[in-house]
């Protein structure tokens, strides 16, 4: 045996362990649930830690995998699409360093090739054959980079409110912090030429511009605040910056728009209307993918799963028993 092999052992035995107390885990839950209402959840061992995952649902058609946004956030925001279970298992995971999968310390960690390496361990580890694949807000930046890599068995791709552009996000934004009242702008540019982002002032200005384009609910759904309240703000600083509209960080140049005729899965673009993720933005990168779909929810911001949650569903239903159909 040669030394690689040796030190090689341990992970391959610790894997093994933890995918045994997976499945242990998806046993004895499925055991003590109606089978309408089968929850399972576990931790599956991925490059850099564990990250925590639950399925919803049991149904016969093809399972479709979530990835949340942030990036740092949680997925208990997207609790909403739990709805998608009458039909199908849906795969719900707190990706590495967020909400209750582990924390590694190791910022090197934090880049989206690893994050997409991930989505593939999580998908082997379940043995999912074929998914529907959702991707919100940074999910569809995830999802995007995993679909370049040619996987097999994505049956659809649904990109929510996306962010294809960091270019065309800023610009996006700049309009929609200019529409702020002039001292709210005031405090946003100061603190940002400053470099005093981290400030309570600039925290209570970035609110506001949240309070109309990321929920426009109030107060705001107990799952949304109990995702920010367990987000990872070292991984959204890093990967992106210390606001929506301010990115900084190593995705602050990510533009994937002229690749997008190389997906060839039956897509789904959604926004709201008063999205940061704009109608505008989302309906050109819906004119980069051949035979896409492109829904905008009049009603909604960036999260139409709790703004217009009933037609939300029904979109993201009817759009993958299409593609099932086909």
């Amino acid at each position: 045996m040669t030394g690689t092999e040796t030190r090689g052992r341990p992970r391959m035995i610790r894997t093994f362990v933890a995918w045994l107390g997976f499945l242990a885990a998806l046993f004895l839950t499925a055991c003590s649930t109606p089978p309408s209402l089968t929850e399972r959840e576990g931790f599956i061992e991925v490059t850099g830690g564990r990250v925590w995952c639950r399925i919803v649902g049991s149904g016969s058609a093809t399972p479709v995998v979530v990835l949340h946004g942030g990036p740092g956030a949680a997925s208990d925001y997207l609790k909403p699409l739990e709805k998608l279970a009458a039909d199908r298992p849906v795969i719900f995971y707190d990706q590495l360093g967020c909400g209750r999968s582990d924390r590694p310390a190791d910022r090197r960690l934090w880049h989206i090739e690893r994050f997409v390496e991930e989505l593939s361990q999580v998908r082997r580890a379940l043995k999912l054959k074929e998914i529907h694949l959702y991707g919100h807000s940074w999910g569809t930046m995830l999802a995007v980079d995993y679909m370049l890599t040619k996987p097999s068995g994505v049956k659809s791709l649904i990109l929510a409110s996306p962010c294809l552009s960091a270019k065309r996000w800023v610009e996006d934004a700049n309009v929609l912090v200019a529409e702020l009242p002039p001292g709210t702008q005031e405090v946003i540019r100061r603190h940002e030429k400053a470099g005093t982002t981290d400030s309570k002032e600039y925290d209570a200005a970035v609110t506001e511009y949240l309070k109309r384009h990321l929920c426009r609910l109030d107060p705001w759904p107990e799952d949304l605040v109990r995702s920010l309240s367990v987000s990872n703000m070292e991984i959204y600083k890093q990967m992106w910056g210390p606001s929506e509209f301010h990115p900084t960080g190593d995705l602050k140049t990510y533009d994937r728009v002229d690749r997008l005729r190389e997906i060839t899965a039956p897509t789904l673009f959604t926004a709201g209307r008063y999205d940061e993720a704009t109608p505008g933005a989302t309906t050109w990168y819906s004119s980069n993918l051949s035979g896409s779909t492109l829904r905008i929810f009049e009603k909604s911001s960036h999260l139409a799963m709790f703004e217009e949650q009933e037609e939300y569903v029904k979109t993201l239903r009817e759009f993958m028993k299409r593609t099932e159909g086909r």
